[in-house]
């Protein structure tokens, strides 16, 4: 677990007038024991270090334009060195200092999918409002622990301070089966757990969440059309 963690936060807002555009969130952080380095473009992890297995992973949605770092890793390592060398320096300077903390939210499990049985699919558990992170994940099925097809991202910033973070477990789904995700934190006495049921499960909230960003660009588009009109207009 992360006991104390120096964390450098750059957003980088491209903006036309007052209407923000696109955001970009770089994250350089370290512990005694640890680090993260992450790169974010609205709201989505383009990339982060796996200090583990030493490389760069790149978990970018399937549907945009695979975006690549050459040298990010090796950047990464040398940032962490420096952060824990700052660490040690603010510790001594300030005597060390009290973290506060935060416990996760109670686990919501969904697939990304709507559910077919017999069809390959992924469940994904997400927690928020944490600190410090990280948080742990633990997957169940039919009350046996599962690690096979599991994986988790790096935690990712809320606007509060706080963290949220995300596990996900590929799986088919078969009638009766009963998955469950539980979640551990330094500031938990025992794990948070949540159930998942293939008799009972609900439609994916994917495609709701793709329909309403389609929705938002269509909508753009027509505003961002009706403007040049006018500005045409005026000009002629």
């Amino acid at each position: 677990m992360m006991k104390m963690m120096v964390v450098l936060v750059l957003s980088c807002v491209l903006c036309v007038s007052a209407d923000i555009l696109h955001e970009e969130l770089t994250i350089s952080g370290c512990s005694d024991s640890d680090g993260e380095e992450m790169s974010a473009l609205d709201g989505e992890e383009l990339w982060y270090g796996d200090f583990i297995n030493k490389k760069a992973v790149e978990p970018q949605p399937s549907f945009m334009d695979h975006i690549t770092y050459p040298g990010a890793y090796e950047k990464a390592e040398a940032d962490i060195q420096v952060c824990k060398q700052n660490l040690k320096t603010v510790r001594k300077a300030m005597k060390d200092f009290p973290v506060e903390q935060d416990p996760p939210s109670s686990p919501m499990i969904y697939s990304r999918d709507n559910v077919e049985l017999g069809q390959n699919n992924i469940l994904i558990c997400h927690v928020t409002g944490f600190y410090p992170a990280p948080v742990k994940f633990y997957w169940t099925k039919n009350n046996k622990n599962v690690t096979e097809g599991t994986s988790v991202n790096v935690p990712y910033p809320n606007k509060d301070g706080t963290y949220n973070q995300f596990s996900r477990l590929e799986f088919v789904p078969q009638l009766g089966d009963i998955y469950s995700c539980s979640v551990g934190h330094q500031t938990l006495d025992q794990p948070l757990t949540r159930i998942w049921d293939v008799e009972k499960t609900q439609p994916s909230v994917g495609p709701a969440v793709f329909c309403g960003v389609g929705l938002t660009v269509g909508l753009l588009g027509v505003a961002a059309g009706t403007f040049f009109l006018i500005k045409g207009n005026e000009c002629s």
